[in-house]
């Protein structure tokens, strides 16, 4: 039934053949998903690629996720959510795989040119985010605004541009549902310790150390998208969901 991906785009290859099972009628409402694991042996890619797939169905309303129990086909809506796609072969795990790049290579220059100013701002942002942490739209805008004020401390107007686009993703409704599963304020909290990291370290204008925080940072975010979406009891090695923050 299902059918083995070649390498491209793989996470929309494997949403276009679950919807076309799904409107085949091969797979029916109600019906239990396997498992993340088993779909991604079946389809032989990672996990990762199977949740970015699952994503995209769900804001679609042709799957629900039952947080302990699994994925189950859900009763297709009579008009799909309007929503605005992600770029063309763009997943939010490459997203944030793409920032991780970047911005880490923007931080370590951001250290070379700190300046009073451009540091108030990144305290202002932290501190907009301590207050935001059962606030989910206040705290992704302060988390957001914090990004944007190390781009601008480079005055670099193409990096500007690049991370606008990137930061325009951060708030698709695929992030979005991602994010539903696991944000929180104990999450926040932690997003705002490794802000606090990254801060200190163009503060005392380290660009190895203020690279190596960002790098951090991202990682754990990218980490935290993927561990926490769509497991289930016990997860791949018995202990369960993790928690985690962007």
């Amino acid at each position: 039934m299902f059918v083995a991906l070649e390498p491209r785009r793989l996470y929309r290859q494997v949403a276009d053949q679950i919807r076309t099972l799904i409107e085949a009628g091969e797979l029916r409402v109600g019906e239990r998903l396997p498992a993340e694991r088993d779909l991604a042996d079946r389809f032989g890619v990672s996990r990762p690629t199977v949740r970015e797939a699952l994503i995209v169905l769900e804001v679609e309303g042709l799957i629900q996720i039952r947080m302990g129990s699994g994925v189950y086909i859900a009763r297709k809506p009579a008009t799909a959510p309007a929503i605005r796609p992600l770029a063309d072969g763009d997943g939010p795990f490459e997203i944030l795989e793409a920032r991780r790049i970047v911005e880490s290579a923007i931080a370590e220059e951001a250290a070379r040119r700190p300046s009073p100013e451009g540091i108030a701002r990144l305290d202002e942002m932290l501190g907009r985010m301590e207050q935001s942490l059962d606030a989910p739209e206040r705290a992704i805008a302060a988390d957001l605004g914090f990004h944007a004020a190390i781009v601008d401390m480079v005055g670099n107007t193409a990096l500007r541009h690049v991370i606008g686009l990137v930061s325009d993703n951060r708030t698709s409704p695929y992030f979005e549902k991602l994010a539903s599963y696991f944000e929180g304020p104990h999450t926040w909290k932690r997003a705002v310790e490794e802000h606090r990291h990254i801060r200190d370290a163009i503060a005392a204008g380290d660009p190895a150390a203020a690279r190596e925080a960002m790098r951090r940072h991202l990682t754990l975010a990218q980490q935290r998208f993927s561990e926490s979406f769509g497991e289930e009891p016990g997860g791949e090695d018995g202990s369960g969901s993790n928690a985690g923050a962007s």
